[in-house]
């Protein structure tokens, strides 16, 4: 009866009108929200968003990879996403003589297309709620091995609502993913650091991918006789542009948000979690920046792993500040307090649910910082990785000690580790890295001499050593991780998943309590790196005291910025060459007046959509379903989004579909590209 009663809820609550545009709606379901999308401008049904049983617009979206999200555009499976989800793959067939991170990638023929060894794309077959079967005691293995058909398919349950509801997701996974096009970095990547997460933004944030398939049109590995996937469905391109107030809707896989979560989860975050990772990740990085610097040549190896590394520890700065901002921890209490009133008066299933989370969490606060000190201080050493994986029969020693440097990486590992011993609960210090530590004389000591004596901090030496028959499990790198390894299982992990576990368990009972409380409110589903809708407008934003953001930048935004003294800033001479003539072509818009004209080129916009990691590289629609742009990040005082909403400040940003296009044709010169799209005026 509770979980009918939760159900009942659930379908309500989707009916009322949700707060500005916060939400992530199941495809499945978005019939409950239909309406409400209509009102604000959306032109078509729910059938069209999500049907299994004909063409829709979840068979034009792609899990790309295993953290982004894509969208197929094309009648020849052309496949648009991120540069910075496409990022690694750039930088793996990149070099000092054929550097793509820097002059860009545009593939003339389908024959100059590069494959990309484990990169694929998965396509939502359907979903289903299997909260029944479940619940009547079908095991999970049984439903996801009958949903594969024999292998045909691959599958997930997944839980939403804390184990309230469960759904099965079915997917066809192709893996055969070639790279066509990639802007310059300076382009692509515009701004690094220092614009990442900010508003105004003017980041051509794009690559080109395209799938393939064998001759029946089914997932299939590498082969030169593999034939461009022809999808059920593909987006319309449209260059009519976008206006403030626009109705804006993004398609995608977004991986997390923890929008029900008590008090002390956000405490955490806040005052231990995100402090300890920023301080560790700036060591990192300004180790990194300093020998990319130095060298051309690092500047590439460690190009995927600088940009790895910076995105989260920006991302977490923005968070802080947007939940000191909003006081989330202090409305999260007085939350607490009118749920434990309301408890107290007569729920006695709810009466207790919030002062054991109170004692768990309390609990779990010194594991949950050992783990992120071992996850953040202690396996980021890149030597401890090639020590576990040389134990591997299946190590990719070449790719590992392509993007290496153990000068690099002993630099970090000096300030690392003694974070950690500064850091960690006694109990959670290996004996024998204290031992070390204290043989050698202080940690520097200590790292110079394991890494002069391991025969893993080179290729070199790790191919003589294997020649040797040397046992590798008796390298000191390796008996270092063995102590730390120790350590996590036994000190750290047993209890941190144990206290998860109570904790997990205890917000289903929550969850149930939130809906009980609060009949009228909505409760979306958190993501969880499932297929969701989200929906708002095109709109700027008032800012800091007299500073207001309009909704879009603009290629003037892009040349204001250029320096080509710093490599982020530092824009193609193409680029400089069309802006002095103004050779924008039919991409030209513009923002003055008939009068007093002022000619320039889009190149990104805002809009009030709930986005979140996984959503990059989504494609961003408008009320026709037609592309406008494809999103690739939020504004820094959104970054708190995950764990509460603000309508004033939150903004996804996007990269405007008309820039995209623009560099295509004017600097990649592969406007054949463009015939085989569709496009809508």
């Amino acid at each position: 009866m509770k979980r009918l009663l939760l159900l009942f809820l659930c379908s309500v609550c989707c009916f009322n009108a949700v707060r500005a545009d916060e939400g992530m709606w199941l495809p499945s379901l978005i019939g409950d929200k239909i309406s409400d999308m209509q009102a604000k401008g959306f032109r078509l049904t729910a059938d069209d968003i999500y049907n299994i049983n004909q063409a829709s617009m979840k068979d034009a979206i792609v899990r790309f990879g295993g953290g982004c999200t894509g969208e197929i555009v094309s009648a020849d499976g052309l496949l648009l996403t991120n540069h910075h989800c496409g990022y690694g793959q750039i930088q793996a067939h990149s070099s000092l003589e054929h550097d793509y991170l820097t002059n860009g990638f545009w593939a003339l023929s389908r024959e100059e297309e590069l494959p990309n060894p484990g990169l694929t794309v998965s396509f939502l077959v359907r979903m289903e709620d299997v909260t029944d079967r479940i619940e009547k005691g079908e095991k999970e293995e049984k439903i996801i091995k009958k949903a594969t058909e024999g292998g045909k398919y691959s599958a997930s349950i997944e839980s939403l609502y804390y184990g309230n509801q469960y759904f099965l997701f079915v997917y066809e996974v192709f893996r055969d993913v070639r790279l066509v096009a990639a802007p310059p970095s300076s382009i692509g990547k515009f701004g690094g650091d220092t614009d990442n997460w900010m508003w105004p933004r003017h980041t051509g944030d794009f690559s080109i991918f395209r799938v393939y398939a064998d001759k029946n049109n089914r997932p299939a590995d590498y082969s030169e006789d593999n034939v461009p996937y022809h999808p059920k469905h593909f987006f319309k391109i449209s260059t009519k542009g976008v206006e403030q107030g626009d109705f804006t809707m993004i398609y995608g896989f977004p991986g997390t948000t923890r929008r029900y979560v008590t008090s002390d989860f956000v405490d955490y975050t806040l005052n231990h979690s995100n402090p300890l990772k920023i301080k560790l990740r700036t060591m990192r990085l300004n180790t990194i920046k300093a020998a990319q610097e130095a060298d051309p040549q690092v500047r590439i190896m460690y190009a995927s792993k600088q940009a790895s590394i910076a995105n989260a520890w920006k991302k977490w700065q923005g968070e802080s500040l947007g939940l000191e901002r909003l006081g989330t921890i202090e409305k999260k209490k007085a939350y607490e307090a009118r749920f434990q009133e309301w408890a107290n008066s007569g729920k006695a299933e709810y009466k207790d649910v919030l002062p054991q989370l109170h004692a768990a969490y309390a609990e779990l606060l010194p594991y949950a910082i050992a783990r992120d000190l071992y996850v953040e201080a202690f396996s980021v050493v890149e030597l401890i990785t090639a020590a576990t994986g040389a134990q591997r029969d299946n190590w990719n020693s070449e790719l590992f000690y392509k993007n290496y440097s153990a000068e690099i990486d002993s630099k970090i590992a000096k300030q690392v580790w003694a974070e950690y011993m500064t850091n960690a609960e006694d109990r959670f210090i290996p004996a024998y890295f204290k031992e070390q530590v204290a043989q050698h004389g202080g940690m520097d000591a200590f790292v110079d001499d394991l890494f002069g004596k391991s025969d893993l901090v080179s290729r070199e030496k790790y191919e003589s050593a294997k020649a040797a028959g040397k046992d590798l499990s008796q390298d000191p790198a390796y008996l270092l991780g063995s102590a730390f390894t120790e350590i996590l299982r036994g000190e750290i992990q047993e209890r941190y998943l144990a206290l998860n576990n109570q904790i997990t368990d205890l917000y289903h009972v929550y969850m149930q309590g939130q809906m009980a409380f609060e009949p009228d409110r909505i409760f979306f589903p958190d993501a969880n790196s499932t297929l969701r809708v989200a929906y708002g407008k095109v709109q700027g934003y008032e800012g800091d005291d007299a500073i207001t953001y309009r909704h879009f930048t603009t290629l003037e935004g892009v040349m204001e910025k250029d320096s080509p003294e710093i490599y982020d800033y530092d824009v193609p001479e193409r680029l400089r060459e069309i802006y002095r003539t103004k050779d924008y072509g039919r991409w030209a818009i513009n923002i003055g007046s008939e009068t007093k004209p002022r000619v320039t080129v889009p190149v990104a916009f805002i809009a009030t959509n709930h986005t979140t990691g996984g959503n990059s590289g989504s494609p961003v629609l408008n009320g026709n379903g037609e592309l406008l742009g494809i999103n690739f990040d939020r504004t820094w005082v959104s970054t708190m989004s995950d764990l509460e909403f603000d309508e004033e400040y939150c903004r996804n940003i996007a990269v405007d579909i008309r820039f995209v296009l623009f560099v295509i044709e004017k600097i990649g010169g592969a406007e054949y590209l463009f015939d085989e799209m569709v496009f809508s005026e």
